[in-house]
């Protein structure tokens, strides 16, 4: 598997406020990487890095090869990059099928809408039934459900999604992951920021491990999964 996406040493942070430290991690194509740390350990704004939305104050980011860090925000889709946010992102007054329209907004996908609707609806027939429903009217776990669509219909090689269990229910949580495993079998490579730590690593190819700004481990998820301080400070086992 051919590199995709290399952070090499990368420290960034808030005006006096530092926040990450030395940020190494690295991902190959078809990968599913899970990053895991609790609140404030700096996730978020390494996926706001990676987006575009933040600046570093050194460090470097190559994704397939390409500087990252010299490309703009908005340009970023193009190469294949995609992103759901904390919270989910959705347009709550639009409906269901002009959420998926609005994720097209990149040329390669307005060229082909129609058919990764139908795709999207394929693969999530609820949202079919609901396609004329305003997205804010949908229960937390549909809303979700959409995020994920509609980050698809770009056609992403690279979906990045922060927290994406946050605020759902148990048993919602697992279906959540369900769908996001079905993604990675479509050879999507998956990035994912994410303090439910088993169920993470449960989906992912490797991990790794962020505390106060700083990578302590990393390795295979079945690794970190039987790692006694990853269990300690995690799971208080």
């Amino acid at each position: 598997m051919a590199s995709m996406l290399k952070v090499d040493k990368v420290n960034a942070g808030y005006g006096d406020l530092h926040v990450l430290f030395d940020v190494s991690l690295e991902m190959e194509a078809g990968e599913v990487v899970s990053l895991v740390g609790s609140n404030g350990a700096g996730k978020t704004t390494l996926l706001r890095i990676l987006s575009g939305l933040e600046k570093v104050e050194s460090g470097t980011v190559t994704y397939m090869g390409k500087d990252l860090l010299k490309t703009k925000a908005h340009e970023r889709a193009s190469l294949g990059i995609g992103q759901i946010p904390q919270g989910r992102g959705i347009l709550g007054t639009l409906s269901v099928i002009d959420n998926l329209r609005m994720g097209a907004y990149i040329k390669e996908a307005r060229d082909k809408v129609d058919e990764n609707i139908e795709k999207s609806f394929n693969m999530y027939p609820i949202l079919r039934e609901r396609q004329n429903q305003l997205a804010g009217s949908l229960s937390g776990g549909q809303q979700q459900m959409l995020a994920i669509a509609r980050s698809l219909m770009s056609s992403p090689k690279l979906l990045m999604l922060d927290e994406p269990s946050l605020g759902l229910a148990p048993i919602i949580v697992e279906e959540m992951f369900e769908i996001i495993a079905g993604v990675a079998e479509q050879g999507v490579s998956i990035l994912l920021v994410e303090q439910n730590l088993m169920q993470a690593l449960s989906i992912a190819d490797r991990g790794y491990v962020l505390e106060n700004g700083r990578i302590v481990l990393s390795g295979s998820a079945e690794e970190l999964m039987h790692n006694d301080a990853v269990r300690a400070a995690y799971l208080g086992v």
